[in-house]
């Protein structure tokens, strides 16, 4: 992870990308200099009635600095008017109070007494506030320069009409400087201040950003993450851990840890004295699944405890076996090709010996070879399909369309009475799919209930609905003997069959083409006692009822 920069590092492009500027913050300081403004002014107005007595010898005329001084009210008064109506614009509107506090307070200064008044200091917190505001070196020393010519010039009218003292043109000249020193000042700290505003405004963004990434890694994980404090309170959760702890997590209240599962509180508990601890496999009685549990610790300013993870065991064996089941479909995918046509030449052979030979004995030998090479070429076109899950070319199929073409297409190859077949589609239901792994799916699924049916009349059935979550359903269904509990759990691993002509690869490709197009088959015992097979269709699909 890369550090952040410093104020200092960020350039003028950077910072002026980084964040624009907040006219509300501008508003907000400019209303805060016309509180110190009125403050001020009504000070002012104070002045000739509390304090007369003792600035009456300096004071040439105590009723012009009060008159004075509410006129400079009256000004402030207008000027917090403009600001709260918002216009003009902000720049303009301090311009004008700079200007009116140096006119003013010169002013103020010409009648209390001169520059020995020291009423000219008043400027240096006006400049000081002013360039803090407006954030801009060249408009600050014009407000400096413009306060020092105002100075020096009340400063020299006094001289020739009230005769003050021209030794004095040095204190002027101090507090001249003094302002320009008071405007650079405020202009420098007002950049660094800008600096790091935008500074913060960029963490606070990348904090945001790591934030959110964090929340939807957490919340998009299958396995259960609780964040826990020091005293066992559940601070954060995923529904990978509502869902495997059977609890739901109230984002307003705290939660303990006890009282979502009392095993995982001892744990944590036993983990905090032992460190060594943290990688115990356990049974949670709700869910009744296999877990890992693992505390990883938290240490924080101003926070201390642990991310527990829940590992839902079952799962990651599910994802290794997937792992190991592809791999081997690779390779005995390429091992029939290799294999197909020696195949080939060994039937062909066989066939050419049988129609050569008069002796029955041999012919029985040679029709076993015939049987056992079909048998095995069988085998290879089952594993030659399995490859095929990868090239998947999805379209809209209309289920109401195919599936009475495919019955009467089944009725013809297997020569069996249609009637055997019951078809239930109430309305048009129209899915995306790959054509030729919907008729590969479709074939084994009805040969497979054809075969271990009673093949009586409606023995197999073929029903299309819509489920509540509106997916597409296609439930096929017998009345035979159904599937036994024990071999239920096996019913889709490969070469697993109780047909001895069989190659036990039929219903692990029906599972892995309906995987490839988005779609899941599952096992339920059929209403009618026998075995029923429910294909649930992707989210993805169209369904169209009615045309």
């Amino acid at each position: 992870m890369r550090d952040s920069p410093s104020p200092s590092d960020l350039t003028a492009p950077d910072l002026q990308a980084a964040v624009p500027p907040s006219q509300e913050s501008l508003w907000r300081s400019i209303s805060f200099f016309n509180l110190y403004r009125l403050v001020l002014g009504g000070v002012l107005m104070l002045v000739p009635s509390v304090f007369g007595e003792i600035f009456t010898l300096n004071v040439h005329n105590l009723r012009w600095f009060f008159w004075v001084s509410v006129f400079y009210t009256l000004m402030v008064l207008v000027s917090a008017l403009a600001a709260v109506l918002r216009k003009p614009r902000p720049t303009l509107q301090l311009a004008f109070q700079i200007g009116a506090d140096i006119a003013a307070i010169t002013t103020l200064a010409y009648f209390g007494g001169g520059i020995q008044s020291n009423l000219g200091m008043l400027l240096l917190v006006s400049l000081a506030l002013g360039g803090m505001i407006v954030r801009g070196g060249r408009i600050t020393l014009l407000f400096a320069a413009l306060a020092s010519i105002a100075i020096l010039l009340e400063h020299s009218y006094s001289v020739l009409t009230s005769g003050a003292s021209a030794a004095q043109f040095l204190q002027a000249g101090i507090l001249s400087t003094s302002y320009f020193a008071v405007a650079w000042l405020a202009h420098t700290l007002s950049k660094y201040a800008v600096a790091s505003e935008k500074l913060a405004f960029l963490r606070g963004v990348d904090l945001s950003n790591m934030a959110e990434a964090n929340r939807l890694m957490i919340q998009d994980m299958p396995d259960g993450v609780l964040v826990v404090d020091e005293r066992g309170t559940v601070r954060q959760s995923n529904p990978g851990a509502e869902r495997m702890l059977g609890y739901t997590f109230s984002s307003n209240d705290r939660v303990k840890l006890a009282d979502c599962s009392p095993l995982l509180e001892a744990l944590f508990a036993a983990w905090r004295q032992n460190k060594a601890l943290g990688h115990e496999v356990l049974r949670l009685p709700v869910s009744n699944q296999l877990a890992r549990v693992r505390f990883l610790p938290v240490e924080r300013e101003g926070f201390w405890g642990a991310v527990v993870v829940l590992e839902d065991i079952q799962r990651a064996q599910e994802q290794a076996q997937q792992v190991k089941l592809a791999a081997l479909g690779r390779l005995t995918a390429n091992i029939a090709h290799e294999v197909r046509n020696p195949l080939s030449s060994i039937s062909y052979a066989t066939e050419l010996l049988k129609e050569s030979s008069q002796d029955p004995a041999k012919e029985r030998l040679l029709q076993i070879i015939l049987d056992n090479t079909s048998r095995l070429n069988r085998i290879v076109q089952d594993v030659m399909q399995v490859n095929r899950r990868d090239r998947v070319q999805a379209e809209r199929l209309d289920l109401a369309v195919r599936l009475p073409g495919f019955i009467e297409n089944l009725c013809q190859v297997e020569n069996v009475s249609r009637d055997i077949f019951r078809l239930e589609v109430p309305a048009s239901f129209q899915v995306y799919f790959d054509r030729g792994h919907f008729e590969q799916i479709l074939w084994n699924l009805c040969r497979n209930a054809l075969r271990y049916s009673q093949k009586g009349e409606g023995s197999v059935s073929v029903r299309v609905a819509g489920g509540d979550d509106g997916r597409v359903m296609l439930d096929i269904a017998d009345d035979g003997k159904g599937v036994s509990p024990e071999a239920v759990q096996k019913l889709f691993e490969p070469f697993n069959t109780t047909d001895t002509g069989g190659t036990g690869l039929g219903l692990y490709i029906a599972r892995e083409l309906c995987e490839a197009n988005g779609a899941r088959i599952e096992y339920l015992p059929a209403e009618q006692g026998g075995a029923c097979f429910r294909i649930l269709f992707g989210t993805q699909m169209n369904d169209e009822r009615g045309g």
